[in-house]
């Protein structure tokens, strides 16, 4: 972006801060969105590719999804510019880094997200104690480890099913991105009785029309191999996952996966959106015209960051997961009624639902502002 002030609205961002250590080879950028509920709380995302316009739209996103959520806690995002492949050592001065030069930056609360996992937080917290999703050795709850948020989403796809009068033993559905949410969400699913047809990882696609074996997929990603490795499927190209016919698609991986160039390729009756901004609004309302339901991100993915909110008041998983289950359902249950009564889409409701909350917080304000 040439000009950082095109971001801005009524809502935020309150700050943008970019952050550059050549010595270490250090980029990163953060954006505090909105902390009239509180200080934000939005994951460290990490890779080649990411931009300052992307991390907005995240922490944006990152804002709304805590409003609905109910949570003490405003929207922020953080972007590592690298491979996040890169050698451990390599990875751990960066983020090190990245954390000491947010260090003063209050208003922003470290998470995992795509690229970085519970061991990077916990070097963030070493370095400034102001971190969730930490390993359980140093007093944390493994977002990733549990899998909080493909807990909310198997939770979302059950409120999904009620309004469709389906069963989970005749849903088949695919994921697109099989890390640390597409893995959770296939386990939850499979295991209520679901049929996993297909999954995605950056090398392929894997296909049985007849299901496939998660235990078995999980297994082979923690050896560090491809989900095209399984041998009992039909190997396809990456972008084959959007083409696969199934009841439920859910996108778990990066941004913007289906747009209006791709979205007529979708053969599903439904979308649960697992990952962060993975479809952009044009292609949810093409798709929202034909018929095909779709729940926006920042209702069906926000277990996770209810999960790091409850770890940072001190609660147990125990307990995180019994909020996530609560709220995910309540919230899902209260977008799709609004939506089916309004004849408006689900994001369009959601927003509204977020924005009341916002509002309200924001009014609170002394200047009003952000």
């Amino acid at each position: 972006m040439n000009d950082i002030f095109s971001l801005a609205d009524e809502l935020g961002p309150l700050k943008i801060i970019h952050v550059h250590e050549p010595s270490i080879g250090l980029k990163g950028v953060l954006v505090v969105d909105n902390v009239a509920k509180g200080p934000s709380i939005g994951g460290l995302r990490m890779a080649s590719d990411v931009t300052t316009e992307e991390c907005a739209r995240l922490a944006r996103a990152m804002t709304f999804k805590n409003a609905a959520a109910g949570l003490p806690h405003g929207g922020g995002k953080a972007i590592l510019v690298g491979d996040p492949k890169m050698p451990k050592q390599q990875k751990e001065i960066l983020i090190r880094g990245l954390a000491c030069a947010l260090k003063e930056v209050e208003q922003y609360i470290f998470a995992p997200d795509m690229g970085t996992n519970e061991e990077c937080m916990a070097w963030v917290k070493d370095e400034i104690g102001r971190v969730v999703g930490l390993p359980r050795e140093v007093g944390g709850i493994p977002l990733d480890e549990i899998g909080a948020t493909g807990w909310g989403l198997s939770h979302v796809v059950d409120v999904v099913l009620e309004f469709s009068n389906s069963k989970i033993e005749d849903v088949r559905f695919a994921v697109q991105g099989f890390g640390a949410v597409g893995k959770n969400v296939s386990n939850f699913l499979s295991r209520d009785g679901a049929t996993p047809v297909a999954v995605s990882d950056s090398t392929g696609t894997i296909y049985n029309p007849h299901g496939l074996n998660v235990k078995e997929l999980i297994a082979l990603k923690a050896e560090g191999k491809s989900v095209t490795d399984y041998p009992d499927g039909e190997i396809r190209d990456r972008d084959a996952i959007i083409d696969i016919e199934c009841d439920i698609w859910i996108p778990a991986a990066r941004p913007d996966v289906i747009h209006e160039d791709n979205v007529h390729r979708l053969n599903t009756k439904m979308v649960v959106e697992g990952a962060n901004i993975p479809i952009t609004h044009a292609a949810e309302k093409i798709l929202h015209d034909k018929g095909v339901l779709c729940v926006p991100d920042f209702i069906a993915n926000a277990g996770g960051v209810i999960c790091a909110a409850m770890e940072y008041q001190g609660a147990s998983q125990s307990a995180a997961f019994a909020t996530i289950e609560e709220k995910l359902r309540r919230n899902t249950r209260e977008v799709l009624e609004t939506a089916k009564r309004d004849q408006i889409l689900p994001r369009e409701a959601a927003l509204a639902m977020a924005r009341k909350r916002l509002d309200r917080a924001m009014s609170f304000r002394r200047w009003n502002i952000f």
